[in-house]
């Protein structure tokens, strides 16, 4: 994928990149990369969703022609997945947040809230490349809601009657269709996808925009599970919204904030869906630590909204959710696991523990192919970017990883739910140099993610 993206960055700015890298794709399942050469910056994307390439390359050249704040395309290649966009830096709302507080970022919101309004009413918008619906319709909802039931709630041993809850679902859905449609919903409208950037607010990640409510967008950004906002907050917020949105089309504002409440409720269980699903499924640690949040809102529609319609089963679901054991601890301080990853050479055996635990996991990877017998690799190590593409591309090497990752994660799950403090992992070659040490790395990212470990790597031949 860098080979792409360096040839599409070549063609376009006539220029070779001095350095690609990647950084973070938090919940995403493309792969981004910072590219530079001389004083031209620009981030690289990756993507194998041909039809989301699109409909994202098409709504970001729409945006910008009309004036809204998104990231410029700059080259594509959508059938080598690849394409090139602005880089708007690395602060986002959310990163803000993390290092000020909430009444510092209030007029940013405003600002944002200023945006979405220009972004909602948009005209003569083309939605021919929406993906992978037109509009939040009624197949959509469904979509969210069964993604909250199969991927938080059953995941979260949270019990309920499903014909009961099926039926709340479908009187839920008929009341969120009610509310006029005609808009443009950007769908995940939250503080990761908002950038600061020059004294001003983008937008990305909107490729899952579609025709919808204008309520939906506002709880997203409201209700964001990563944010605490106080509840005064978000009523000033709501308010200073709604009357932004008055300047431009006239709305009935007791429907409008009682159907608001209602596109809360299944903004935040899309959310939970996607929490239990990175974090339960995917185990990514971060996306279970938002739930407490998520749970607090919760709470407060539980408390402070009343919704004209019957939702028995999917309220008796909430108050169990609100009062989960499993889910209240979340987020509470245990002794983390210390997981030692050492890289050795067979030539001189097996590394010892010193744990006291009597060993782990041993993985020997001189069956895979070696970069050691090419003469531009002898040099190197399993860390080095040369190395790593070498190995990566190789189809028995991904499988070999698939394998390792699946054992080891079943172990460790196992190890926390008993409150054991120690595993050794082991990846042993011929020389200790280039494939144990590219599997050390490789599986010490992939533990990372949960933050209830203690990652210790050991490459026993650089003595480091």
């Amino acid at each position: 994928m860098k080979t792409r993206l360096s040839n599409l960055f070549r063609k376009k700015f006539n220029l070779l990149p001095n350095n690609i890298e990647e950084i973070s794709a938090h919940g995403s399942n493309r792969k981004y990369f910072r590219i530079l050469a001389d004083k031209i910056s620009c981030i690289g994307v990756y993507n194998e969703d041909y039809k989301e390439n699109e409909a994202f390359v098409s709504y970001a050249e729409q945006m910008k022609q009309k004036g809204i704040n998104v990231p410029e395309i700059y080259a594509t290649d959508l059938t080598n997945n690849v394409y090139l966009q602005e880089d708007l830096g690395d602060e986002t709302l959310y990163s803000f947040l993390q290092k000020n507080d909430i009444e510092t970022a209030l007029p940013i919101y405003e600002q944002v809230l200023n945006h979405l309004v220009e972004i909602q009413t948009m005209k003569d918008f083309d939605y021919s490349k929406a993906y992978p619906r037109k509009a939040f319709d009624v197949q959509s909802i469904s979509w969210d809601l069964n993604y909250f039931k199969y991927y938080f709630l059953k995941l979260a041993d949270i019990p309920f009657n499903e014909q009961f809850l099926e039926n709340d679902f479908k009187n839920l859905t008929d009341y969120l269709i009610s509310a006029p449609n005609d808009y443009f919903l950007f769908r995940d409208f939250q503080s990761r996808n908002i950038m600061l950037h020059n004294n001003k607010v983008y937008f990305i990640d909107f490729q899952g925009g579609r025709k919808g409510a204008l309520q939906y967008d506002v709880a997203s950004l409201l209700f964001d599970g990563k944010v605490k906002l106080s509840p005064q907050q978000r009523e000033n917020l709501l308010n200073y919204y709604i009357d932004k949105l008055s300047t431009k089309i006239n709305i009935d504002k007791t429907a409008f904030v009682q159907q608001f409440y209602a596109f809360c409720y299944i903004r935040i269980m899309q959310a939970m869906g996607a929490y239990g699903f990175r974090g339960y499924f995917q185990r990514k640690e971060s996306f279970l630590k938002s739930i407490p949040n998520a749970l607090q809102n919760i709470e407060y529609l539980q408390q402070n909204t009343t919704l004209p319609i019957q939702l028995p089963e999917l309220n008796k679901v909430f108050q169990q959710m609100i009062h989960s054991e499993k889910l209240l601890s979340i987020g509470t301080s245990k002794q983390k696991l210390t997981v030692t990853i050492k890289s050795f050479s067979y030539k001189k055996g097996y590394p010892m523990d010193i744990s006291g635990n009597g060993g782990g996991f041993v993985f020997d990877c001189r069956a895979l192919p070696n970069p050691g017998r090419l003469e531009e690799f002898k040099k190197l190590t399993g860390k080095d970017i040369e190395v790593i593409k070498f190995l990566e591309e190789k189809e028995e090497v991904r499988y070999f990883f698939e394998n390792v990752k699946n054992i080891v994660w079943q172990s460790v799950d196992k190890y926390l739910e008993r409150g054991f403090t120690h595993l050794m992992l082991c990846f042993g070659c011929t020389g200790g140099q280039h494939r144990s040490v590219f599997f050390a790395e490789k599986i010490a990212k992939e533990l990372s993610q949960n933050t209830d470990l203690n990652i210790v790597v050991k490459h026993i031949e650089q003595n480091i």
